[in-house]
C-alpha cells in the first residue's frame, strides 16, 4: 500500500475526478461513510453515546458533515459544532453543510467567545470526532483553533477521540510535531496512509489508524509523482502462506549457508540458522570456527555444521577463503548469511569482504559482516546481485561515517539514498524499520515493538530474511526482504502479547515465528 504526502493525495484526488470520472462529492460521501463504518465497528452500540463532531471549514469539515448526516440517518443525534463562519464554507464542504442542514444545521461556533460560552456543556461527551483540519496543516496552530485544541483534554475528559484523516495539528508529511495537536485514540484515513500515520512522534498522536477506500481507482496512484513510500500489510502476503506442493521435498525450499559464530559468540549464528529453518528454508548449514562448532551444533539438531580454520582469537580465518574451502561450501547453496557472531578480527573482516564480493548467490549481511565494511563501503560491489544489509543506526553510522543520531534524524532519506547509490537492499532497523530497494522504493514496516530491543533479535531477522530468500528465488528480492521484516516484527508482537515486552528475549521471537505465520494466514 502506498504512503502519500498531502500534495500527492491532492493529486490522486484530482486524477480520480478529472481522469477517471469519480465526482469529488462522491469521494467525500464515501469518506464520511467509511468513518461511520469504523465508528459502528469500533464503538458499537452507538446508541446512548454522547457524540460531538468538531468541524472545520475545509474538506475535513465536509467529511464531518457527512458523518453527522449518516449518523442522523441511523437515528442517532450527534452534536455538530462548526468552528467557523458558515459563509466561509466553499466547494464540497458547503454542499454537505446544506445537506446536513436539511435535518438541522450545525451549531455555529465562529470565535473564542462562542467557544468559551459552550465548552462547559461538552464535558459529558464520550465520543469525539475531530474533523477540524485533517491534512490541511502547513504551520503550527494559532489563534482560535489553537485554543480549542489546547482545551480538548479538559473539555472532553472522558471522550474517546477519532480523527478524520489526521488529528488536528499534526503535519501530514513528516513524523515531526510542530506545535499543539489533538491526541487521538484512532484515525480513519482515506485511499492511503500519510507519512504522519507511520513515523514518530506524530504517529503516536494518530492512535490506531485504518485506511478506507473511497472510490479511487488503483490507476490513479500511478501518477507522475515519485510515490516511493509503501507500507506492508498482512493482506499483501498471501503468497507467504500458500499451501506447499504435495510432492515437494527439502530441496524445494532452498539451502541457507550461515557464515558466522566464533568463540564466545556462538549464539548469534545458532539463532540465525534456526530462524532460517523456522522461516521455512529446507536446509541450513552453519560454517563456523572449528572451536565454536560443537556449541552451535548442540543448539539445534536440525542444522548442519562445517568447521573452518580459525584465528588465534577463535574467529574464522582468512585461510578458509584462500584454501578454497568456502568455494566448496557455497556450491549448491541458495543464500549466504554473513556476520552473526563472526567477531572483528582483522583477518575475519578481510574474509567477509572477499566473500561478499566473490559469490553470485544472494547475501544477507548483518552484525560483524556489516562492520567489515565500516569506512570502506565503496568496496562492496553488488552489481546485479542481491545484497541485503540489515544495520541498526549505529552500524549504519559506521557504514556512512556519520553519528547514529544523524542516521535517526534522517532515516528515510539516508536509507533510500544509500540503497540506490550502492545498488543493494537496505533494512534500516528501528521503530518503523525501513526496507529500501536499489530502485528507490521504501517499505515501512508497521509491526514490531520495544520488547524486540534485545540482544539476538537482529540475528533472528538475518535468518528469517535468508530463509525467505532461499524459498522464493523467483520473487523480487524487494518483496521478500520487506516480507521478512514484517514477519519478524509480527513474531515479536505475538511474543509480546504472550510474555510482555520487558521479559522478551530473542529466542521468544524465534519461537513465535510459527504463530506469526498463522496470524498472517488468518488475515487473508
Amino acid at each position: 500500500m502506498k504512503i502519500l504526502t498531502a500534495a500527492e493525495m491532492q493529486e490522486v484526488d484530482r486524477l480520480t475526478t478529472e481522469r477517471y470520472g469519480v465526482p469529488s462529492l462522491t469521494l467525500m460521501e464515501n469518506a464520511g461513510r467509511g468513518v461511520v463504518e469504523f465508528l459502528v465497528r469500533r464503538f458499537a452500540p452507538l446508541e446512548g453515546r454522547k457524540m460531538v463532531i468538531l468541524c472545520g471549514r475545509g474538506n475535513n469539515g465536509g467529511d464531518g458533515f457527512v458523518v453527522a448526516r449518516l449518523l442522523r440517518d441511523k437515528g442517532l443525534n450527534p452534536r455538530v459544532l462548526l468552528l467557523a463562519d458558515p459563509a466561509k464554507l466553499w466547494g464540497d464542504a458547503a454542499v454537505n453543510y446544506e445537506r446536513l442542514a436539511e435535518s438541522g444545521p450545525p451549531e455555529t461556533v465562529p470565535d473564542p467567545t462562542a467557544w468559551r460560552a459552550i465548552k462547559d456543556g461538552l464535558r459529558d461527551c464520550t465520543l469525539l470526532i475531530d474533523a477540524l483540519l485533517g491534512t490541511g496543516l502547513a504551520k503550527p496552530l494559532g489563534g482560535f483553533l489553537l485554543e480549542v485544541v489546547q482545551d480538548i483534554p479538559s473539555v472532553f475528559p472522558q471522550a474517546q477521540i477519532v480523527a478524520v484523516d489526521l488529528p488536528t495539528g499534526v503535519l501530514a508529511d513528516t513524523g515531526d510535531l510542530i506545535g499543539e495537536s489533538v491526541q487521538a485514540d484512532a484515525s480513519v484515513t482515506f485511499t492511503a496512509p500519510k507519512i504522519a500515520h507511520l513515523f514518530p512522534p506524530a504517529c503516536l498522536r494518530a492512535g490506531d489508524w485504518v485506511v478506507k477506500a473511497i472510490g479511487t481507482p488503483p490507476e490513479a496512484l500511478e501518477t507522475d509523482h515519485d510515490l516511493f513510500l509503501n507500507v506492508l500489510q498482512a493482506g499483501d502476503l498471501e503468497w507467504l502462506v500458500r499451501p506447499r506442493e504435495l510432492e515437494s521435498h527439502k530441496g524445494s525450499y532452498g539451502h541457507v549457508l550461515v557464515l558466522g559464530g566464533s568463540v564466545g559468540k556462538t549464539g548469534a549464528a545458532a539463532m540465525a540458522a534456526k530462524a532460517a529453518l523456522r522461516a521455512g528454508a529446507g536446509l541450513v548449514t552453519v560454517a563456523t570456527a572449528k572451536s565454536a562448532l560443537p556449541i552451535i551444533a548442540a543448539y539445534s539438531m536440525e542444522v548442519m555444521t562445517e568447521p573452518l580454520p580459525e584465528t588465534d582469537s577463535g574467529t574464522v580465518s582468512l585461510r578458509a577463503f584462500d584454501a578454497g574451502l568456502l568455494d566448496k561450501l557455497v556450491e549448491g547453496k541458495s543464500v549466504l548469511a554473513v556476520g552473526p557472531g563472526l567477531g572483528r578480527h582483522p583477518e575475519t573482516m578481510e574474509l567477509v569482504r572477499k566473500v561478499v564480493n566473490k559469490y553470485d548467490l544472494p547475501v544477507v549481511l548483518d552484525a560483524d559482516g556489516l562492520n567489515a565494511f565500516a569506512g570502506c563501503i565503496q568496496t562492496l560491489r553488488a552489481g546485479r546481485r542481491v545484497r541485503v544489509l540489515t544495520p541498526h543506526p549505529g552500524e549504519m553510522g559506521r557504514l556512512t561515517e556519520r553519528a547514529a543520531s544523524a542516521i535517526v534524524a534522517s532515516r528515510l532519506e539516508i536509507a533510500r539514498d544509500f540503497a540506490k547509490a550502492y545498488g543493494l537492499h537496505l533494512v534500516l532497523k528501528g521503530f518503523r524499520t525501513l526496507a529500501a530497494s536499489p530502485e528507490g522504493q521504501v517499505w515501512v514496516n508497521p509491526t514490531g515493538n520495544p520488547g524486540m530491543a534485545t540482544g539476538g533479535s537482529g540475528d533472528v531477522l538475518t535468518g528469517v530474511a535468508a530463509g525467505l530468500l532461499a524459498q522464493y528465488p523467483d520473487r523480487s528480492a524487494t518483496q521478500v526482504t520487506a516480507a521478512a521484516v514484517y514477519l519478524h516484527g509480527l513474531a515479536g508482537d505475538v511474543a509480546a502479547r504472550e510474555l510482555g515486552e520487558a521479559s522478551m528475549i530473542a529466542g521468544d521471537i524465534l519461537d513465535a515465528l510459527p504463530m506469526a505465520y498463522q496470524e498472517i494466514g488468518k488475515q487473508q
